[in-house]
């Protein structure tokens, strides 16, 4: 690999996932050939894997080298005969190391060696990441690239294997976090184009091992049965105090601890997480400041400012795909011939979707919203998960219909605004990203609402393909209330880049594009 309506869930969504047309066949567009030019820009494999190994977040050893590492279950001697003779001279450029015993108190920054080639979401992001993997492997298997598509889904099998979990990236200071769970849709997709039998009865342990990890304390939340969000580590995120710096070179915990001095919190207690007396961050904020990151909604008003009380709800996107989760490994179950195996997932699934109805649908509102399981109640913050549980087929088509009554809540310019609140945060308004316009799209379309389904794609592609023809690049995020992706001074906590590349952008447009009708792809063409 160079350098360079009513399926079940689970077969729903990866007929979704798969059931492409031939990308020879499409109509003519520009920025579909960039987009499958890009993949291999984006690629990463041991063959180059010293610049793999190159953090941008980081700076490199003093002599030159980035150190990578490997499990402590792992041959070491094997690995290292093997990337010699992938690597060439090129293996001097790096210093393989194993983990230590914690793998959480690794002294230095670096790789997490993975076995296949991996694409990479593209900027400051060069690794692999947790559910940005999912959108890139849908692109990959609309644009032909099956095998590379499979050798992601290996690597997550492995990373749970080795390092416990499928991680929010292969890098050391991202151990003790995994991201939204997106595996079974993975496997599912991989096995629809190989029918390996054999491979995918080898996936389920890591399957339902990582499966533990968001069912088992302290994700799991046994006032309401249903999971969070909760980082295993502890003290501030690395990768923030290296690289979140604004143009000042304060970090997003200095301007945390500004905006606590000057502002009342009325969202939740904030003692928990500011010690006014000695102007300073508890330990519980960075617990939810991490967990945070877990949620890959980083950062949001979502949960309070900074969403650092995240750590006291369940989270609808998270239980949503856990549904999916529990549906699909029944399906994966079945196709293995264990109707025992696949009843007691199918039921652990029916209990989930009960209770996220139960405590998270809004009927007032029309609207799904996060449960305070502390409180026991919803906290009202309109935001675009609420399409998680139509995606996932949970919702009833009475609620699908209220939650579609809302669209004018979120629908703008350029697609859908993520929330419905100014923050300065750029997982709120006015910003858009990529991941939640396919996800609510699919949900629109599982519900039979094709025409807006239609109408939202056709104003994301649009304004993706606008910004690409004037500055001949796709990225990471868009203000799509002035449609552009010049986010100029709007972002104020977070990093403040827009990152090109950009990996899930690129699939996302492509399976939109694909699911249009004929003559809406036609007016793309020649627009």
């Amino acid at each position: 690999m160079g350098c360079t309506i009513r399926l079940s869930g689970a077969l729903t969504l990866y007929f979704m996932l798969v059931a492409s047309p031939n990308p020879l066949q499409r109509p003519s567009v520009p920025i579909l050939e960039y987009i499958r030019k890009t993949w291999t820009v984006l690629v990463r494999s041991n063959e180059c894997l010293a610049r793999a190994a190159a953090d941008p977040k980081y700076h490199p050893d003093a002599d030159g080298r980035w150190p990578v590492f490997v499990s402590q279950h792992e041959d070491l001697h094997r690995v290292q005969e093997e990337l010699r003779h992938s690597m060439g001279a090129t293996f001097e450029k790096i210093q393989l190391q194993v983990l230590p015993q914690d793998a959480l108190q690794a002294s230095v920054e670096g790789l997490l060696y993975l076995p296949k080639p991996y694409v990479v979401p593209g900027g400051r992001f060069n690794e692999m990441y947790g559910w940005d993997s999912f959108f890139i492997e849908m692109g990959l298997l609309r644009d032909g690239q099956f095998g590379l598509a499979k050798d992601m889904a290996d690597n997550f099998l492995y990373e749970v294997r080795e390092y416990g979990k499928v991680l929010n990236a292969n890098r050391t200071y991202y151990l003790s976090r995994s991201q939204p769970p997106f595996l079974t849709q993975m496997i599912l997709a991989t096995y629809e184009r190989t029918h390996d039998a054999k491979w995918l009865a080898e996936s389920v342990p890591a399957l339902e091992h990582y499966y533990r990890y968001w069912t088992s304390e302290p994700h799991l939340t046994p006032e309401t049965g249903l999971s969070r969000y909760y980082d295993l580590g502890e003290g501030p995120a690395p990768e923030v105090i290296s690289s979140e710096l604004d143009r000042r070179g304060r970090t997003d915990y200095d301007l945390i601890r500004k905006y606590f001095r000057s502002h009342r919190v009325t969202d939740y207690d904030d003692t928990q997480y500011y010690d006014a007396a000695h102007d300073r961050l508890t330990a519980l904020f960075y617990k939810g400041d991490r967990s945070m990151r877990e949620s890959g909604f980083d950062p949001s008003n979502r949960f309070g400012p900074f969403s650092v009380d995240i750590i006291h709800y369940n989270p609808v996107c998270l239980n949503s795909l856990l549904y999916l989760m529990e549906t699909q490994s029944a399906q994966i179950l079945k196709i293995l011939g264990r109707p025992k195996d696949e009843a007691t997932w199918s039921e652990r699934a029916r209990q989930r979707a009960s209770e996220i109805n139960r405590l998270m649908w809004d009927a007032e509102h029309g609207l799904y919203f996060d449960y305070d399981f502390v409180h026991k109640r919803v906290r009202e913050y309109p935001f675009l998960s609420t399409f998680y549980p139509l995606w996932a087929g949970i919702a009833t088509p009475e609620q699908a219909a209220q939650v579609v009554r809302n669209l004018p809540l979120f629908e703008r310019a350029g697609g859908l605004q993520t929330s419905t609140r100014h923050t300065g945060d750029q997982w709120d308004a006015p910003f858009g990203w990529a991941p939640l316009q396919w996800i609510a799209v699919q949900g629109l379309r599982r519900y039979g609402y094709q025409a807006d389904a239609d109408r939202i794609s056709m104003r994301f592609l649009t304004m993706v393909a606008s910004e690409y023809e004037r500055h001949g690049a796709i990225v990471e995020k868009y203000d799509v209330v002035r449609a552009r992706a010049n986010l100029g001074h709007e972002i104020l906590f977070g990093y403040r880049t827009n990152e090109a590349g950009f990996g899930w952008t690129n699939a996302v447009y492509v399976a939109l594009f694909d699911e249009l009708p004929l003559s809406e792809q036609h007016a793309m063409a020649v627009r």
